[in-house]
């Protein structure tokens, strides 16, 4: 396989993220990140509170409200 010269991006390289309402519904790790070496993909419930956190990793998402 050819490489893209484009490394996927890390599982939960960052502790802080901001997802928008095009993301949901959301889930952990996010899409584009390298899944061999992560945790199972859980989804979280953002909607009501506009923050959660990942049981797994502790990354914590903020839900950017989409006017």
């Amino acid at each position: 396989m050819e490489s893209s010269g484009k490394s996927p991006a890390q599982p939960n390289a960052q502790a802080f993220l901001e997802v928008g309402e095009s993301d949901l519904p959301l889930h952990c790790p996010l899409p584009g990140t390298s899944l061999w070496d992560s945790h199972p993909r859980v989804f979280l419930p953002i909607e009501e509170s506009g923050a959660a956190k990942c049981p797994y990793c502790g990354a914590e998402f903020t839900l950017r409200r989409d006017r």
